[in-house]
């Protein structure tokens, strides 16, 4: 250090001599680092040995959780927190609850199933019973006419009956039924109940696998039979065919469905509007049923509907 005196030019310089480093001071400056190092070296040794492991070994048994089993964390007692001992505990006591009540639930839906199954077979049998009474009483009838209105009442108790028998088949697999398979049994059904004049009678099929539910497959039923009965009326040796096919024309509802019915028998005439009078209103009633409307084309001779499917077989 310079510091001048004013007096000729002199000055004073001072020094001072720096103290050695010695191993001291090293250790004095390096001391609160080593401690910050050790501290956090502790700290990540008890937080990872004390709560990140037994917090990772829960997430995993609860990540690899199947409902209907019980949790299993190995021995739960040697987690070294008491906080998440009691967690996991928990964790054990729901799972525990959790296959309780599935077990109970499968058990319910065995005896839901086989109690289903028992009402299907009985309205199918009860169904049965109903068309042989009625075939019974078609046999002795006191007149032709007679034995013809049997006989188109049979057709209806035999749509039914298609149509539980359908579905009664499908029940473990509960996809829905086939209309081909149901259209074509039941077409089968009505052509070999039809009357002696109606042995002419011709039914053909061009009908996709599309599936549908059974309350659909209800009114699909009687609003075919009920359409061959509108045609067999007029002619009782109609031509019919009844097409299922993609709803081209409704390309905002992909979920639909064509049902068409076409005979030359269903083309506008006299006898067709005199019949209609008798079907028009239950054949109404199912399209409302369907949540559709039924056109009819006169010109063609065709009756046709949009229907509700749930899939393609």
């Amino acid at each position: 250090m310079r510091t001048e005196l004013g007096v000729a030019g002199l000055a004073l310089r001072t020094s001072i001599r720096s103290a050695p480093v010695t191993s001291s001071l090293i250790v004095a400056m390096l001391l609160p680092l080593l401690m910050w190092i050790a501290a956090a070296s502790i700290a990540w040794f008890v937080v990872d040995r004390l709560l990140i492991r037994p917090l990772r070994r829960l997430r995993g048994a609860v990540a690899a959780f199947t409902p209907g089993e019980e949790l299993d964390f190995g021995t739960v007692h040697t987690l070294p927190a008491q906080e998440i001992r009691e967690l996991g505990e928990t964790f054990q006591a729901i799972s525990r609850t959790v296959a309780l009540h599935e077990a109970g639930l499968a058990e319910g839906l065995v005896r839901q199933t086989k109690l289903t199954r028992e009402v299907h077979h009985r309205v199918k049998n009860n169904l049965q019973v109903i068309s042989s009474l009625i075939n019974f009483h078609a046999r002795s009838a006191p007149s032709a006419d007679a034995t013809a209105a049997y006989s188109s009442i049979q057709r209806r108790v035999d749509a039914l009956a298609v149509v539980h028998r359908n579905h009664f088949a499908e029940l473990e697999e509960n996809r829905g039924l086939n209309l081909r398979t149901m259209i074509g049994e039941l077409s089968a059904n009505i052509r070999a109940t039809a009357s002696d004049r109606s042995h002419g009678l011709g039914i053909t099929l061009d009908v996709d696998p599309y599936l549908v539910n059974q309350d659909v497959a209800v009114a699909i039923a009687f609003l075919v039979t009920e359409t061959i009965e509108l045609a067999m009326t007029c002619d009782p040796a109609a031509q019919i065919r009844i097409v299922v096919k993609p709803a081209d024309k409704l390309t905002d509802k992909p979920d639909r469905a064509l049902l068409r019915v076409v005979s030359r028998a269903l083309v506008e005439s006299d006898a067709l509007r005199e019949a209609a009078s008798r079907y028009g209103r239950v054949m109404e009633g199912l399209s409302r049923q369907l949540r559709s409307p039924l056109h009819h084309d006169p010109l063609v001779g065709a009756y046709e509907i949009a229907v509700a499917i749930t899939g393609r077989d």
